[in-house]
């Protein structure tokens, strides 16, 4: 292909790259010339556990790079300390001496009914996910501030955006993430730096246990079911299918910034904030707001604000327009 988007020269560091979505970004980034750090702990999709350097699956993707002529390092640090996330992003620089890519993507589950989400059960989700994602950017931003370039890409969930049952610990994490997404694009783009997020729906080792844990383990027939639509349609989620809208949206002829996109199955679209032209009463009662739902809540018309400055513009001009 004559106009085909590659990564020569570029770096790039994919945490949780040891299987599943991670391996397929790393694979896909290094097949386009990107150097790659692949970081994975190597622990259970739960948390718990590390492999060893030699069983660790990190080093299983970074060798499968090299055997197919890309450049790969392995690092095994964990993103759910300062120290980790400073080591990873060391990793890149004394390798190569530069970073131009950052995608946060390593995760665990923990799911659980909110009357028995615990704090030791919350916890360790805030710790991988949202607090991982900072550990390992802010290094990384120094780099990309200081170069005046970089691309950033943080992994959220339609379980957040949209909400799911028994998952308050990684719903919380993951939309907490596109806060996240979103000042630091605010922040970095008089920078050169891009930052979106991803809402990937792939068949992953997360996406089966959740399923294993769906139907109760004494009801052959939900089991048939969910074991069915595992089969039929599950499948198509391949991971690899995900990676061309992660790829895109790191490389330098990314237009965009602050954006949300899902993809799954080949299948892209994006998540966006709209806000509704609502009612306006200088004297707002409790009883306008019953009276008027429907009206507030009416999505014709809506707006999608690019900022807070935006929606106070809206709501000044409702407000001398009335």
């Amino acid at each position: 292909m004559t106009n085909e988007l590659r990564f020569d020269g570029q770096v790039a560091v994919i945490t949780g790259a040891g299987g599943g979505l991670g391996r397929e970004y790393a694979l896909l980034l290094a097949s386009r010339g990107a150097r790659v750090v692949v970081n994975d702990v190597g622990g259970s999709v739960t948390g718990e556990g590390a492999n060893s350097e030699t069983a660790n699956p990190a080093y299983d993707t970074a060798n499968e790079i090299q055997h197919h002529g890309g450049e790969a390092i392995a690092d095994t640090h964990s993103v759910a300390s300062p120290e980790g996330g400073q080591a990873i992003i060391e990793a890149a620089l004394t390798a190569w001496g530069r970073i131009d890519i950052l995608i946060n993507n390593a995760g665990i589950v923990g799911d659980a009914p909110f009357e028995d989400m615990t704090a030791e059960r919350f916890e360790p989700l805030l710790d991988v996910h949202l607090r991982g994602a900072f550990h390992v950017t802010r290094p990384a931003w120094r780099v990309m501030r200081g170069q005046r370039y970089g691309r950033i890409l943080n992994t959220c969930s339609a379980a957040g955006i949209l909400g799911a049952v028994n998952m308050s610990n990684y719903g919380a994490a993951k939309t907490g993430l596109i806060g996240l997404t979103r000042v630091l694009a605010a922040e970095g783009a008089d920078h050169n730096i891009k930052v979106n997020a991803i809402a990937p729906i792939a068949y992953t080792r997360m996406l089966a246990r959740s399923l294993e844990s769906a139907a109760p383990p004494d009801d052959p027939a939900a089991r048939a079911i969910l074991d069915d639509l595992a089969n039929q349609y599950l499948r198509k989620l391949d991971p690899a299918l995900v990676a061309p809208v992660a790829a895109f949206l790191t490389h330098p002829d990314c237009p965009v910034s602050g954006e949300v996109y899902t993809v799954g199955a080949g299948h892209v679209s994006r998540f966006f904030i709209g806000r509704t032209r609502g009612f306006h009463r200088p004297a707002l009662s409790v009883e306008d707001v019953r009276d008027h739902l429907d009206e507030i809540r009416d999505e014709t018309g809506y707006t999608v604000p690019g900022g807070p400055a935006d929606e106070m513009s809206e709501l000044f001009a409702t407000i001398m327009n009335n």
